[in-house]
Order: structure tokens, then sequence, then C-alpha cells
């Protein structure tokens, strides 16, 4: 059944919700994230701030510098969260198929020829009852509903049909286009590709010797087409926790007990959605900001947080370069809901799994610092000493 994609986005969403509900700050540069005194960063920022230079995920002391008289202001997740599930519910009352991309992000599916009369009907109903600003891109398919919300920003409306590519996007710069990184782009350029009209008309046979497969998604997307299915519900695919130091780091053996904390909560959170992974990943920031990404796949899924930890420790050893360092990551994903696994016939038995769940038990009944490993408590003190 052919139907039109809408894409909502909520515009600058954090903050939007800030001065929706404190009016003196309405018209003000309103910045939310990390504090302005600690190693934080921006979590999003109003439009007033952005005419300023800053942006998402700048580090905050950055966004003092360029705005000092700013409000910043703690992200309130819980609030956030709160007003998006408001927010979902206005979107389902005319879409029977919704794609969530994020809390202030999702995909509609509406019958065809309906998309811009429906998009003007819930960006009104949003800002009526909710009082906060939407932009609505309208199309056939993701990319382009994708594409079409990005030039509504802020707080408008716009539609690319099919026969709008070449006059619409075929001009624009190449990493204008969705799955476009610095990385790819460079390697564009390198090849004489910079608009995307340019990458349409490249012959796709030369794109996927350069890039595998993903010259062919390439030439796709350069050309409009996208065939992507709205997803009702959406797999996971990854979890992952990271954390910033309140200051850089030089000893080694704080950053690994970090990375043990780290991979208690990655493991907690697949046990609770019951799922297992078999690659690891770790992310590593240095104190120039420069950031790096090592993965390692095991041979079995795993859930536990000793073999996340061991995993992570050795990823961490073998590309931790020189320090300081300034922020730590794992990621586990490449996941599977457990029941399929092999298990080997020397296996050991689960003691680390059976020790992780009793701990998980504990933990919901008394709170989360019921149980505390004592190497991470001597990670705090010694943080605490170096402040």
């Amino acid at each position: 059944m052919s139907r039109d994609i809408l894409l909502c986005d909520l515009d600058a969403f954090f903050a939007s919700v800030e001065q929706r509900d404190h009016p003196e700050y309405r018209g003000r540069p309103v910045i939310v994230g990390g504090r302005p005194d600690e190693r934080g960063v921006v979590a999003t920022c109003s439009y007033e701030a952005r005419k300023y230079g800053i942006r998402s995920a700048m580090p905050m002391n950055r966004a003092v510098k360029l705005c000092p008289n700013a409000v910043f202001l703690p992200v309130d997740m819980a609030r956030y969260r709160r007003v998006s599930t408001q927010v979902f519910v206005v979107y389902a009352r005319f879409a029977a198929q919704i794609e969530p991309v994020s809390i202030d992000e999702a995909y509609l599916a509406v019958p065809s020829g309906r998309g811009m009369a429906t998009a003007r009907i819930i960006r009104e109903a949003v800002r009526r009852e909710l009082n906060l600003p939407v932009s609505i891109g309208v199309s056939v398919n993701k990319l382009l509903a994708k594409m079409a919300c990005e030039m509504a920003k802020p707080n408008g409306l716009k539609q690319i049909k099919p026969e709008d590519v070449p006059a619409v996007i075929w001009p624009l710069p190449v990493r204008k286009l969705h799955g476009v990184g610095p990385h790819t782009e460079e390697r564009l350029r390198q090849i004489g590709v910079r608009t995307i009209g340019q990458l349409a008309m490249f012959p796709e046979n030369e794109l996927v010797r350069v890039f595998g497969s993903f010259g062919a998604t390439l030439h796709r997307y350069a050309n409009g087409i996208d065939t992507r299915e709205i997803e009702q519900v959406r797999k996971i695919k990854s979890v992952g926790e990271e954390i910033t130091f309140p200051r850089d780091v030089y000893d080694r053996e704080v950053v690994l007990k970090t990375l043990l904390e780290l991979a208690e909560q990655v493991g907690y959170r697949l046990r609770r959605k019951g799922l297992k992974g078999r690659t690891v990943t770790v992310k590593i920031r240095f104190s120039d900001f420069s950031t790096i990404t090592r993965s390692r796949t095991l041979p079995n899924s795993v859930d536990e947080d000793g073999a996340i930890y061991k995993a992570a420790r050795e990823l961490f050893l073998d590309n931790c370069g020189r320090p300081p360092w300034r922020l730590v990551g794992i990621q586990v994903s490449n996941l599977d809901d457990g029941a399929c696994e092999q298990l080997s016939l020397f296996a050991e038995p689960d003691r680390d799994g059976r020790v992780c769940r009793v701990v998980d038990e504990l933990r919901e009944k008394y709170g989360r610092d019921v149980v505390k490993r004592a190497a991470l408590i001597q990670r705090n003190q010694i943080l605490s000493k170096r402040g």
C-alpha cells in the first residue's frame, strides 16, 4: 500500500521544554548539559544559543566561553521522557504506524497524499496542547523525509517529492546526504564528488569498488531511493555506557577501575533486557579530544560483568596510548536473546553469571549502592583526593 512518510523532530527539545516551563528563559540562549565548571558536554541548546556557535556535544567549558551569559541547566531526563510520551500520544491520534527514532524524533506513515495535511494538523496539535515546536518533513520514504525535515527547521514544514530530487537535493554538498560522515566525505572528494548530484551521476560500479556494498547504498540515496520500512518496534542493536572524568586522568589503574564499573552497568542492562552480545567495543577519548573506538568479537555471547570487563580491559591496554585520558566507554553489540547460544562441551559452570544475578536481585531490592566492589571504592577515593 502506498503511503507518505513524515519525520517529526521536536526542535531543540530539552531547551524548548525548559523555555516552555520557565517563561523567564524565553528569548534567551539556553544550554542544557553538564555543569559548566566540570567536564560535561552540551546535550542541546536553544536556537538563541546556536547563534553564538554553540552545538550539541560541544565541551561545556567551550560553550561558557562562547556565551557566558547563557542560561546553563542540568539534564532532567525524567521530565523530558514524560513530555516525550505526551508528544507521542498526539502522534498516535494521526498515524497507526510510528517508528520512534529517539526521545524527540519519530517516523510516521500515513495514507498516500495525506502527508502535508496531516503534518499541519500534528504541528498545530503539538503547539496548542503542549506548547512545543516541531519540524516535520514529508516525502515517500525515510531518506527524503529526513532531508525535508532538516530543511524545515526550525519549527516548519517541508515536502520533497521524488520529482523534486534533481532541483532540491542534487545541488547540496554531499555531506548533507544521510550516511555521509567526514571520512566518507573526504573519500568522495578524492574521487571528485562534492555534491549529491555528482554522486548520483557517478558510476555505481565504481562506488562499489571504492566503498564496497555501501557504495550501492550511497548511489541509491543520492538518487532519492530508500526502501527501508517503518519499524514499529525498534530492535536494540547495542547497549553501552561511558563516563567523562571530572578532570584528566593520568593513572591507568583509575581508568581500569572505571571500566570495571561500566562493565557492571552494561552487564546489568543486558540481563534486564534478556540479551547477550558477542562484540565488545571500548571508546577512549584523550585530553586533546581525539577519540578512538576498538572492538573485539568473542566466540560466545556474554552478559556477565567479568567477561565484558576482561575484553574491555584488554582492548584498553592494547590501545590506550599515552595519558592523560578524558573519557572511556564500553558498548556491547551483535546482540541476541541468548536462546540460541551454543554451549561448549567443556564449558565451566557459569559462576560469574550466578554471582551477577544475585547482585542484581540485591540491588533491585535494596538499591544500587547496597553492593559495591572494593576496587570501585578505592577508585572514588583516589579521584576525590585529586580534586
